[in-house]
């Protein structure tokens, strides 16, 4: 009896309310600077070694897990936790939690950009452009030291970024990523798979199917949908879910596949997306609030306050889907040295992906003089040598745009 009424406190002890989550993740979101690596240290140190919520071991399986899918990989294990914490609505209050913040500062951004009129108003928002020159250069830099260590992984990278410079086709960055994963089923053999752990999550079999069905349904059905109906409404659904959906190694990745969503088509200017994204960099929270940024500026209705709701649901959604598909068979999943091989193709494609995406749009549209080159540089080297936090370079650049504007 006494085992018994212990292992229900224990259980009770591991258990909170929605409310509790949601509390504790809107502070998280109104103070996690740095991008999704500095997430994952903030999580840590608030429920492994503060709150005690989850263990190390299995904290690090949850981390492993989420980077291997597609997604917002902090945002999948905020997510996570608040599921294991206070079930389904505890994961949605810790995803609210984290993503308002960014998301409504984002917005505020959107409807304030247009009257940023005359040299100062434009050298701000140059700025901000350049911000994104430094911030994926210094992705691409990181993700390329982790992610391509050897020659084969390097090479994989390489034809990615090629076949992106050489091809206007729509589809090439799915087809890139894709070839990727076949080409690191036969290169990426010869290391060990990873470590076995162990994550409990509330999550059944038959949800987790659920989820993979409709994940998949979603990606299939949003274009044919769009097709039958014609409604600019779908379509921006379907923009901002294939986007979320194609995202492997890291939130930066984005940049182009939502470049080649909105950008192309002539929704919204490479100006205006450039300086959203540089502006993005300058908020806490997700990377991935950009979308609420671009629902409100861009031109197809709905746009405004419904079109970000839209772009915030429709970015994040996949990732959920595919993380709660995950949960109940990853154990299993992770420990086949095939899957291990496959991802690691697929996280070698997508550091050529963001290459390609930082030479056509990133600097293509933005350096156009020494000048702008140096503001860049400089923002580089505060990241990456200096280990400056993101909202000092935006600083810097937005001040640097608007001192060259202004002489």
């Amino acid at each position: 009896m006494n085992s018994s009424a212990d292992a229900s406190v224990d259980r009770r002890s591991r258990t909170g309310s929605p409310l509790e989550v949601l509390r504790i993740f809107l502070k998280l979101g109104l103070t996690c600077f740095g991008g999704p690596i500095a997430h994952i240290g903030y999580f840590r140190d608030e429920f492994v070694v503060r709150r005690k919520w989850i263990d190390e071991h299995a904290y690090a399986d949850l981390v492993g897990l989420c980077q291997f899918l597609p997604g917002p990989a902090s945002s999948q294990v905020g997510f996570s936790i608040g599921l294991m914490r206070a079930g389904y609505l505890g994961a949605l209050a810790a995803w609210t939690g984290f993503t308002l913040p960014s998301a409504a500062a984002l917005i505020v951004f959107a409807y304030g950009a247009g009257a940023l009129t005359g040299p100062a108003g434009a050298g701000l928002l140059h700025g901000l452009k350049l911000t994104a020159v430094a911030i994926v250069a210094q992705a691409v830099w990181g993700m390329a030291r982790n992610l391509c260590p050897d020659r084969e992984r390097a090479s994989i990278a390489a034809v990615a970024a090629l076949i992106l410079l050489l091809s206007t086709s729509s589809v090439v960055q799915i087809g890139a990523i894709v070839l990727g994963g076949l080409a690191g089923l036969w290169l990426c053999r010869s290391e060990a798979p990873a470590p076995s752990g162990h994550v409990e999550m509330p999550v059944s079999r038959g949800v987790g199917l659920i989820a993979l069905a409709a994940f998949f349904i979603l990606l299939a059905g949003l274009p044919v949908l769009r097709t039958l109906t014609g409604s600019t409404g779908v379509a921006l659904f379907d923009a901002f879910y294939r986007s979320g959906a194609l995202v492997f190694g890291g939130g930066h990745v984005v940049l182009p596949l939502l470049r080649e969503a909105f950008v192309a088509p002539g929704w919204l200017s490479d100006d205006a997306f450039l300086a959203g994204y540089g502006a993005a960099q300058a908020v806490p929270g997700p990377l991935f609030t950009f979308a609420a940024y671009l629902g409100t500026v861009v031109a197809p209705e709905p746009h405004g306050l419904a079109g970000a709701a839209l772009g915030l649901i429709g970015i994040f959604l996949p990732g959920i889907l595919v993380l709660l598909g995950a949960l109940p068979f990853w154990d299993a999943f992770r420990k086949r040295a095939g899957a291990q091989a496959m991802m690691r193709g697929v996280n070698a494609a997508v550091v050529g992906v963001l290459g390609a995406a930082l030479y056509d749009p990133v600097w293509t549209t933005t350096v156009h003089a020494p000048r702008d080159f140096a503001i860049a540089l400089v923002g580089f080297v505060l990241l990456v040598a200096w280990r400056a936090p993101p909202l000092v370079v935006v600083a810097f650049s937005a001040a640097a745009g608007v001192v060259m504007a202004l002489i």
